[in-house]
């Protein structure tokens, strides 16, 4: 039987502090692990060697699909696995074992937990396990190129690299590399997907609002990232106070989102802050807020939804309900409630 070789390929500058968990995490499962270094000022490739990486050098060029390519040139292996610095292996190194025995004839897709903050985990699919010859395109959230099926294989992988700290550190840098792709493709949807997540990062949701509205008229399709561009949107005219906007824009996507939780949760989320800002329209706005709330739980948790937050199927939707409830003086119904769907210890 034809053994196949699987190498780790990371891109990495100034992780000096993560690199060794994702080192460590996937080494027993692979036959390399090479780190590409684009020009840290800290100790990262020291630390790479350490954990077992052969470590290279690229010059940075505001490109990050250079950068991957080059990795991927360097790994030179019959599968790629790709992952970032601030990611790590949670399980499944079995399923990255079984490919020594595969012919990389599809793309794997890996299930990635990432935390946003203490109580928020979104899960995406990732097309991140890559046949050798795969390569990407785009200099920014770049995205591998091929023609080939899409599995999804049974590895969890996490990602915590959105914290404030790194956040502030890394604004900006995304966003001028959006607006120089969007310069030469002004109608591609995608880029203006990612734009809107960047704005709404930073918390500039008039800018999010406008990109991801231009995003989803450009599409022409339903990727999979549509499901998370529909719920950021809801959440960014929330968030500008555009509630009537925000309804209408819903009642649009209700067929096209009819088994996401995530969606009704955005929606009962918009129309429980526009009942707070107009109280004479809370007897018309309330009841909808909690019929979208009921419907999460009626559709429950949907993980393979990439964008999928954890608990809008379950405690989530059914705190946000209960808290309506005792409001209204249903505090019986309310705790009952939260006991049904409690939260996770």
């Amino acid at each position: 039987m034809a053994r196949y070789s699987i190498t780790l390929a990371v891109i990495a500058r100034d992780e000096a502090p993560r690199i060794g968990r994702l080192l460590a995490s996937v080494a027993p499962w692979v036959d390399e692990m090479l780190v590409l270094d684009t020009g840290s000022l800290d100790g990262t490739a020291a630390r790479a060697r350490r954990h077992g990486a052969r470590v290279e050098h690229f010059t940075w060029c505001d490109d990050f699909a250079a950068a991957r390519n080059a990795s991927l040139a360097l790994a030179a292996a019959d599968w790629h696995v790709v992952l970032d610095a601030d990611e790590w292996l949670i399980d499944g190194g079995e399923v990255l074992q079984a490919l020594r025995e595969t012919a990389p004839g599809f793309v794997g897709a890996l299930h990635l937990l990432d935390q946003a903050d203490a109580a928020t985990t979104s899960q995406l699919w990732l097309s991140r396990v890559l046949p050798g010859s795969v390569r990407y395109a785009g200099r920014v959230h770049e995205q591998p190129q091929h023609g080939l099926a899409v599995r999804r294989l049974a590895l969890r992988v996490g990602h915590d690299g959105y914290g404030a700290e790194r956040r502030a550190a890394k604004r900006g840098r995304n966003r001028r590399l959006l607006q120089a792709e969007l310069a030469q493709r002004p109608d591609d949807a995608y880029l203006w997907y990612q734009l809107g997540k960047d704005c709404a990062v930073y918390d500039e949701h008039d800018a999010a609002a406008h990109a991801l509205q231009r995003a989803d008229a450009l599409c022409s399709d339903h990727p999979a990232w549509r499901h998370d561009l529909a719920t950021r949107l809801l959440f960014s005219l929330k968030k500008t106070g555009r509630h009537a906007e925000g309804l209408d824009f819903a009642q649009t996507g209700l067929d096209a989102h009819a088994g996401s939780p995530d969606f009704f949760f955005a929606l009962g989320d918009l129309l429980l802050d526009w009942a707070a800002e107009a109280p004479s329209l809370a007897g018309e706005v309330l009841p909808m807020a909690q019929q979208a709330w009921q419907r999460c739980l009626e559709i429950g948790e949907q993980p393979g939804l990439s964008g999928a937050v954890a608990g809008r199927g379950s405690w989530l939707a059914a705190h946000n309900l209960a808290v309506v409830l005792a409001g209204l003086g249903h505090a019986g119904e309310a705790q009952a409630l939260r006991a049904r769907h409690p939260a996770p210890a």
